[in-house]
C-alpha cells in the first residue's frame, strides 16, 4: 500500500514537472521523422502478465514496428536524430509514468524485459523478479547506463547481452526484490538523478 502511494505521488509530481516539456518533445518527434509519437512494446510485468510499455518513439517507424534486433548497439542507424537526444537523457522513458499511474509499473523496480528474454530467466529468479511490479529505473539501469556502448564492443552484441549482461542485471534485480523498501527506492532515485546529470 505504501509502495503504491509512493508510486502515485512520484509519478504525478513528475508529470507536472515535465508537462511544459512534453509538447516540445511531441512536436520534435513528428518533425524529425514520419510515424507515431509513442512506441508501444510488449513487456512482462507483475506475475508474468504481459503489458504494453510506453516510450517516445526514438527509431524510424519501420524499425520501431519490431523489425530487427530488440537491443540497440552504439550508434544504431535505426535511431532518429531526436531519438539520440531523448535516449541520452532518458526522456524517451517519460511516458512510462502513465504505466505507473495505470498500476502496470512502479517508479523503481526491476526493468521489464520482452518475453523472449524473460523466457531465459532461471526459474527461481523469474518467480522472484516477477513477484513485484517492474520499474522505470533500478540498480541495473544505473550500473548499465552505458549499455549501448558496451554492446557495441562485442563481436555478437545479442549473444553478449544474453550471456553476460542479462545475468548480471538479474542479480541486481534479485538484490532489489530481497531488500526493497521506500528508503531504497529513494536512494535509487537519487542515484538515477546523479547518473543523468553526470555527477
Amino acid at each position: 500500500m505504501l509502495k503504491r502511494a509512493f508510486d502515485l505521488l512520484v509519478a504525478s509530481c513528475a508529470l507536472l514537472v515535465f508537462a511544459p516539456l512534453l509538447p516540445i518533445i511531441l512536436v520534435w518527434i513528428k518533425l524529425d521523422s514520419p510515424g507515431p509519437v509513442l512506441f508501444c512494446q510488449d513487456r512482462v510485468g507483475l506475475r508474468g502478465r504481459v503489458f504494453s510499455i510506453y516510450k517516445f518513439r526514438t527509431m524510424y517507424a519501420a524499425s520501431a514496428a519490431g523489425r530487427g534486433a530488440q537491443i540497440t548497439v552504439g550508434t544504431d542507424p535505426r535511431i532518429t536524430r531526436a531519438g539520440r537526444f531523448l535516449r541520452r537523457h532518458k526522456l524517451d522513458e517519460l511516458p512510462q509514468l502513465i504505466n505507473v499511474l495505470k498500476g502496470e509499473m512502479s517508479v523503481v523496480g526491476p526493468r521489464p524485459e520482452v518475453p523472449r528474454y524473460v523466457a531465459l530467466y532461471p526459474p527461481e529468479m523469474r518467480e522472484l523478479i516477477l513477484s513485484v511490479r517492474p520499474g522505470i529505473t533500478d540498480l541495473a539501469s544505473i550500473a548499465y547506463r552505458d549499455e549501448n556502448a558496451l554492446l557495441a564492443k562485442a563481436d555478437d552484441p545479442e549473444a553478449f547481452y544474453v550471456e553476460f549482461v542479462l545475468p548480471a542485471k538479474l542479480e541486481y534485480c534479485v538484490q532489489y526484490v530481497r531488500t526493497r523498501s521506500v528508503g531504497l527506492d529513494l536512494v535509487i532515485l537519487g542515484r538515477t538523478a546523479k547518473a543523468l546529470l553526470g555527477l
